[in-house]
């Protein structure tokens, strides 16, 4: 036992950062040869020689080699004596089409395998790199998928020869395209002078990382050809980007201009920070400088945040929440804990912690009502969110308020992670539909940010009046995203600030988070309809970067390689998920196209067949996507695939039952629009309702009334959504649960300050109107196939649908006469004569209404359009 304990802690990965005995592990390198074989035949410098470069790198500041051939046990000895880590590139013969020869693909795995074996259980060994930038014309050849399950497959080689390593490859942005799903972390060589560019490709190259480290594994500049003075300029400030842009670590290429290849003395480059005789470069100073600071450089300001987390009956993750936030790597913050009407000993976990400000509602009102709390009380310039099942990484406040502050958003979000000690159940949850996500329109502005790691600017959530209070269980985070971008604000994305969310750890507790998800659908699809389909489903410009896939993808993904395969960035457009398959997995499938099968199979068997292979798809598609599920390897048991199966069929209806639930059952706060005598009396009248005009004596401009409409809505307490920019209307006027009225406006100039006001009325059935009728046809149906044949009296049923069609009619005739009086009486109070013209009995019928004094003078010039009419 005492042998085991004495083993040294390896590198291990940890979310988007790399941990070593317990603490973050940086990595700050430099590259290290090769060269010229010395007298054991090895590609290194005299033992004396290493020793020298060793110290040097040392005092560089730096904490791991990067070495480009096998190195020998001494070399990693003399390492582990100097506290460096050496990270081993594997060679082999990747300028071949190794794919094409069997005896190709077994000498690499061969290589692969000796080389793991050699450095086997070493202290010193940071990671292999199984294969350093693959010739793009060779993949190219070979194809992309084929060449990415062979790096996995050299990867699983380096595992099994040395249990516990971490493995990568070192790509390059020509094959930026190869995704290879088994490394550990993603290295990249980027040689880029400028820059902005240079961040730009840092935050794309974070979005291919998604949730593992991302290392920087080449960088530098020829001397020979920029001079040492740019030299040393570009090395400390791609240090610094680097670090701030949340990468894990960043290699500096090379040590010295001493270096071979293919045999051969290097003579026409010079990219080492010392050179062939280790006399420092300016850059080495440069880079000494960087690599002290990293990877913490100082933020321009550190305003004073205030954390908010929300809480109800969380006693399970309360604890490990609570202490992640008391370990924040930020000078100046406060935890506002808000219990929710918690029943459980939230109270009690909340005493252990005295420095967190504890905030009780009597009685549970809901997740909004909660962070509307905490809001009211933060003593913070910012406010930042995350929720009682997360563990915040130490660097959350440092990395994602740092990238705030660096930008024009008002807002930002970041990753939300498995935690590593979370369950085999948690981590198909995980892969399984429904979870938090952040859409991005680009690399750095998001659409979406989840609410359990997100940010803002305390002035913003006041400016749009902070979260909606009708937002019990879920939904408050989508709509304040949408809130603030109609208010013409933008969202960030912080790749590095990092939280690890707790997934639901049960089956049913998935599909409770999930019915949850749908009621709050139900809420946002009412006030956000321009960002749903007619089904309900969401509709997003970005793309949604989740841990679970969004379908199954049948679709190759295209490459841009650019003329003749030459490009030099060369980039993967990933197919997006079969739409139309995952059509099956829907509950308005199973309702519309399922269950009748089944039902008419009953009295017509030569459906049955039909019947089973429809059900059968709808499997299909499920188990497809559980085979294609991305999982950790760590947390895979037999079951976890067959599981996420499952939970992709269960899903949509669970939160499709909830959603349609929602809609019919919803009640607005706000009244509907009641009649009156004068709107009964226009109701029964015959007249045309979906038009009605106005003279104005005086300039109208139409966005004001507009604002005079909503005005008058808000005080008689009319249920309505005004138009943000998305729709063919300016107002949309609810009176449930049958039907809505649709307002559009538009104003004529007839003549020098003389306006007509033009509004069209266009009532339209309600969702629960639409699905009521929907819901009777296909009962009916349902009942004629089953029955119909026995009873032939029952196609009667049939006179149903024209009478609630006209029911339905005469609900938004109704709707269409109470808005006409509603315009009237506005009219009314602004002085504009109303033009309105009915046919009755072959005549011509003409009506006034009254005005008021003001507009009277204009009315008495005979000359003028807005002369009172006659009457009769």
């Amino acid at each position: 036992m005492a042998g085991l304990a004495s083993v040294p802690a390896r590198v291990c990965v940890d979310g988007k950062f790399f941990r070593l005995d317990g603490e973050k592990f940086f990595v700050k390198g430099v590259a290290y040869g090769p060269f010229a074989p010395n007298a054991q035949g090895h590609p290194y410098p005299p033992p004396e020689t290493a020793e020298w470069d060793f110290d040097q790198i040392r005092e560089l500041g730096v904490n791991v080699v990067r070495v480009y051939t096998v190195p020998p046990r001494e070399l990693l000895d003399l390492a582990q004596t100097r506290g460096l880590k050496v990270w081993v590139d594997i060679p082999w013969n990747k300028h071949l089409c190794f794919l094409d020869s069997p005896e190709s693909r077994t000498e690499a795995r061969e290589t692969v395998r000796r080389a793991a074996r050699v450095c086997a259980g070493h202290p010193a060994l940071f990671a292999y790199s199984v294969v350093n930038e693959i010739p793009p014309d060779i993949v190219r050849w070979s194809g992309a998928r084929a060449v990415a399950e062979f790096i996995d497959e050299l990867a699983e080689v380096a595992r099994a020869a040395d249990p516990g390593c971490l493995c990568t490859f070192a790509n390059y942005p020509p094959t930026e395209f190869l995704r290879p799903q088994n490394l550990d972390f993603l290295c990249f060589n980027v040689y880029l002078h400028h820059r902005q560019p240079f961040r730009n490709y840092l935050a794309r190259l974070q979005m291919i990382a998604e949730g593992r480290p991302l290392v920087l594994g080449e960088f530098g500049m020829d001397t020979q050809r920029e001079g040492e003075t740019a030299q040393a300029e570009l090395v400390a400030w791609q240090i610094e980007y680097a670090f701030r842009g949340g990468l894990a670590g960043a290699v500096a290429f090379t040590f010295t201009d001493d270096w071979y290849r293919n045999g051969q003395p290097v003579e026409d480059w010079a990219m080492g920070l010392t050179t062939r005789t280790r006399a420092p470069k300016p850059a080495f100073r440069t880079a000494q400088q960087a690599f002290a600071t990293a990877p913490y450089f100082p933020l321009a300001r550190t305003p004073r945040v205030s954390v908010v987390v929300a809480g109800y009956n969380a006693a399970r993750t309360l604890p490990t929440c609570l202490t992640s936030l008391a370990q924040l790597n930020y000078p100046d913050y406060e935890v506002i804990l808000v219990d929710d009407g918690s029943t459980d000993t939230t109270l009690a976990i909340a005493a252990q912690h005295p420095d967190v400000r504890y905030l009780r509602h009597p009685t549970n009102h809901g997740l909004s009502v909660a962070r509307n709390t905490g809001i009211e009380a933060a003593t913070g310039e910012l406010v930042a969110f995350t929720d009682a099942d997360c563990r915040a990484d130490p660097d959350w406040l440092y990395y994602i308020v740092g990238d705030l502050l660096n930008s024009a958003f008002v807002g930002m979000g970041g990753p939300n992670l498995l935690p590593p000690d979370d369950s085999a159940v948690a981590a198909a949850v995980m892969a399984s539909p429904g979870g938090p996500a952040h859409v991005m329109l680009t690399d750095r502005q998001a659409e979406h940010i989840p609410g359990c790691n997100m940010v803002f600017h305390k002035w913003a959530l006041a400016a749009i009046g902070g979260f909606d209070p009708i937002y019990r269980r879920a939904g408050d985070d989508v709509d304040v995203c949408w809130r603030l971008q109609q208010a013409g604000y933008k969202l960030g994305f912080s790749p590095a600030g990092m939280v690890w969310h707790y997934r639901r750890p049960t089956v049913a507790a998935y599909l409770r988070q999930q019915r949850g998800y749908g009621e709050a659908e139900a809420l946002l699809v009412r006030k956000h309809p321009e960002y749903f389909n007619s089904l309900g489903g969401g509709l997003w410009r970005g793309r949604i970067y989740a841990s679970a896939q969004l379908g199954v993808r049948l679709r190759r993904p295209i490459i841009y390689h650019g003329p003749f395969g030459g490009g030099w960035f060369q980039t993967l457009y990933a197919a997006e998920p079969d739409t139309l398959l995952m059509l099956c997995t829907t509950l308005e499938f199973h309702l519309a196209v399922t269950l009748p099968l089944w039902v008419f199979s009953a009295v017509a068997p030569w459906l049955r067949p039909l019947a089973i292979i429809n059900l059968l798809l709808s499997v299909a598609v499920c188990v497809t996507a559980g085979i294609q599920a991305r999982l950790p390897r760590a947390k895979v048991r037999w079951w976890s695939r067959p599981l996420v199966a499952l939970l992709f069929f269960l899903q949509p209806i669970v939160r499709g039952w909830a959603r349609y639930r929602g809609r019919l059952g919803f009640q607005p706060a706000t009244a509907g629009p009641e009649e009156s005598l004068d709107s009964v009396a226009l109701r029964t009248s015959g007249e045309r309702l979906d038009r009605v005009d106005y003279w104005s004596a005086r300039p109208l401009d139409r966005l004001a009334c507009i604002g005079q409409v909503l005005a008058r809505l808000e005080r008689c307490n009319w249920s309505h959504r005004a138009d943000i920019g998305w729709n063919e209307f300016d107002v949309e006027i609810h009176s449930p649960p049958w039907s809505h009225l649709q307002l559009t406006t538009v104003v004529e100039p007839t003549r020098t300050d003389q306006h007509l006001l033009r509004c069209r009325l266009r009532a339209i059935g309600s969702p629960t109107a639409r699905i009521a009728f929907g819901g009777l046809l296909a009962v009916e149906v349902l009942l004629l196939g089953w029955l119909g044949q026995r009873w032939p009296w029952l196609w009667l049923i049939l006179l149903s649908l024209p009478l609630a069609g006209w029911f339905l009619f005469r609900q938004k005739r109704r709707l269409q006469s109470i808005v006409v009086v509603f315009l009237d009486e506005l009219a009314e109070e602004q002085g504009w004569i109303k033009v309105r013209s009915a046919t009755t009995q072959g005549k011509t019928k003409r009506t006034r209404m009254r005005v008021t004094p003001a507009a009277a003078e204009s009315h008495s010039d005979p000359q003028s359009p807005f002369r009172a009419p006659p009457t009769e």
